[in-house]
């Protein structure tokens, strides 16, 4: 509570001289409404539950190296990642090294001569059209997302519900009756996390479920440096 003190002195005041009073204030009722009010609100107040972005998780299904030998020569594509840096260590663009099936190397000696690898960039659609990456893995997991699209159809005209859409998405994804990719995702030394990442929204985009990061292998190394040796020259 506020209270107003008068000063009394002993001096003399002169005549028509105004009084002076000390005001003081007590805070100690207002720090007690505060502790109460905090206490109310936590006590009544409602979290709001967190939302999360639905994403195609990959299957359970565990893709061990002996399995991945064992894969269709159709159905494997192995990315190897790679970044270019300018002088100042900042990333002047992300490239993907590819290749279907097994390597195809021919050697001269110890150098290659030859191989089935091919180079590509991230790129997003150009209206309707796939570009870069994308389009590759698209083309190979065309029939997956055909019929993903057409159940999506179905949830957009609310003929079945959003959980249920979730669920037919997910067996079409993990279904053997389609010729589903398996992607091995190989970042070279000098890779970016952001190349990385990339890789990775791609298998989403695309509704890929069997991928895995790999580890390069000196077949790989040899291949990647036979194809900047011929190639980025030319640029």
């Amino acid at each position: 509570m506020a209270q107003i003190e008068q000063s009394s002195g002993d001096g003399k005041k002169k005549k028509g001289a105004q009084k002076k009073m000390a005001i003081h204030v007590d805070f100690t009722p207002m720090v007690d409404m505060n502790m109460l009010l905090i206490t109310f609100f936590m006590l009544c107040t409602t979290m709001i539950k967190s939302q999360t972005l639905s994403i195609a998780l990959p299957t359970n299904e565990k893709l061990e190296q002996t399995e991945l030998q064992k894969a269709k020569e159709s159905e494997a594509v192995t990315l190897i990642l790679d970044t270019d840096y300018d002088d100042n260590g900042g990333i002047k663009g992300n490239t993907i090294y590819y290749y279907t099936g097994k390597p195809v190397v021919e050697y001269n000696g110890t150098e290659v001569v030859s191989s089935n690898l091919q180079e590509t960039e991230f790129l997003g659609n150009d209206g309707k059209l796939q570009q870069g990456v994308r389009k590759i893995l698209h083309d190979r997991n065309r029939g997956v997302l055909n019929d993903v699209e057409k159940k999506r159809q179905e949830w957009r005209e609310k003929k079945i519900t959003e959980e249920q859409f979730q669920e037919a998405a997910r067996k079409i994804r993990n279904s053997d009756d389609y010729e589903r990719p398996v992607v091995i995702i190989k970042p070279l030394p000098g890779a970016s996390w952001e190349s990385v990442i990339s890789a990775l929204d791609e298998m989403q985009i695309n509704q890929i479920s069997r991928y895995q990061l790999g580890t390069l292998t000196e077949v790989d190394e040899a291949m990647v440096a036979d194809f900047k040796l011929k190639h980025k020259s030319d640029k």
